[in-house]
Formats: structure tokens, sequence, C-alpha cells
């Protein structure tokens, strides 16, 4: 019995992945806002072709780092609409950051207050929920495999149109990946070579799935919030990053 505890305590829990992903996140962002900022202003008036394509490289990890936070974040948004003992809360939640993260999100990377042009990651997690919601209602009132398929085909092309047509990040490829890892779901192995697959479109991206290889189902440390309040609190501190170093008003897209 001790040996079968111990066995379940191995292994990453679901804040430690949370950790992984946000730290990935914060260096890629970096990149994207305050890095690609800078090379935007010096482009026309570089002291050093050598220095700048150093810049550009790092430019380049930083971003390449970056890659591994979306898929965690898609498993534990998987694993959050499966364990949530309060699915409408869940959804609530996630619509009320997404409003809240879009004017650090905008002003991060567009140096605008509201910008149509890109919304936030927090829009297509959002839209990965209500697709997994439609969906596992065909799941539980639809016998018939013949109907059922097909049926969550609909749905999930009608999420991946609405996250196209709501310009979110990673647009209809962000709610397609998040939906593989759901419908892959009972079979971790599954999920995982799935994942992989799916997010090879971003070259470093499937390298996520080795800490989540390792997640052993615990929820660890109570950081639920803690999330929702670092992705707008990390934009926001960002952008004021390049105002100190008066490059907030370029856009980085």
């Amino acid at each position: 019995m001790e040996k079968d505890t111990e066995k379940k305590r191995l292994g990453l829990s679901g804040s430690t992945l949370k950790i992984i992903a946000m730290v990935t996140m914060l260096i890629d962002h970096f990149g994207a806002a305050v890095l690609m900022r800078h090379l935007l202003a010096t482009r026309s008036h570089v002291a050093s072709i050598d220095a700048y394509n150093q810049l550009v490289m790092l430019y380049r990890v930083l971003r390449g780092i970056g890659r591994i936070s979306f898929p965690i974040y898609c498993f534990l948004l998987v694993e959050g609409f499966q364990k949530t003992g309060n699915l409408k809360r869940y959804i609530l939640r996630l619509a009320v950051f997404a409003v809240i993260a879009e004017v650090p999100f905008d002003l991060c990377f567009t140096a605008r207050v509201v910008s149509f042009s890109h919304q936030s990651v927090m829009l297509t997690l959002l839209v990965g929920v209500l697709t997994m919601w439609l969906t596992s209602l065909l799941e539980g009132h639809v016998a018939n495999c013949f109907l059922r398929v097909p049926g969550m085909a609909a749905v999930i092309a009608l999420g991946a149109a609405a996250a196209e047509l709501l310009n979110t990040d990673y647009g209809y490829m962000g709610v397609l990946c998040i939906m593989t890892l759901y419908v892959l779901r009972r079979v971790k192995w599954k999920q995982i070579m799935g994942g992989c697959l799916v997010f090879l479109w971003e070259i470093w991206a499937p390298l996520a799935f080795i800490p989540i290889g390792f997640y052993n189902g615990k929820r660890g440390l109570a950081l639920k919030y803690i999330f929702y309040l670092f992705y707008p609190l990390h934009l926001l501190i960002l952008y004021l990053i390049c105002v100190l170093l008066g490059t907030g008003g370029i856009s980085a897209v």
C-alpha cells in the first residue's frame, strides 16, 4: 500500500506544469514584446550588424522556448474541464479574465488600448472550453456513433471557425489542438502522441509533452487564480518596460 501511494506521488503536479507554462510564456512574451520592439526601433540605424544579428538570434531562442507554454495550457484546460466541480463558474471565470486581459494584451502587442486585429489566448481557451462543453453534450446524449462523430466534427469545426473569426491567438489551430487533446483524453499515450502530431506546426511545441508525460494527475499547489492574475499583470508590466525604454508606441505585431 505504501509503495502504491509513493508511486502516485511521483511525477509533476498540475501546479508544477502551470509554473512551467507561466515561466516559458513570460520568456516568450518578453521576446515578442520587449525585444521585438527594440529590434524594430534600431533596425533603421544599426550600429553593428553582428550585434543586431545576435539580438535576432536571441529573439528566436526566446520565442522557441515560449512554444512550450501553449500545449501545456491546452492540456491543463482539458484537465480542468474534466475535473471542475462547477462548469458554469469555470466558463464564467475564463470569460471574465478574457475581458480583463484584453487591454493589457492589446497594449503589449499593438500599442493600442483596444485592437480587434488580434485577441488574447484567454479568448482562445474560452472558445476551447465552450467547444468541449458542446462536444460533451453530444457524447452524453447521442448514442449512435454514426450520428455522434459527424456531430462532434461539426461542433469542432464551429469552434475553430469562431476562434478564427474572433482573431484569437493561435486562431483555429488553437481550438483544433485543444480538441485533439480532449478527444484523446482517455488514453494518455494516445493523447501525448496526438498532441505531438497536432502541434508539429510549431517545431518546438511538441517538447511540452515531455513534462506533460510526467503529469501525476494531482492538483498540487492551489494556483487557480495566480495564473488568471499573472496573465494580464505580466503583459502590463512588459508594456510598461517598453514605455520606459521609449518603444511603447511601436506595435510588436
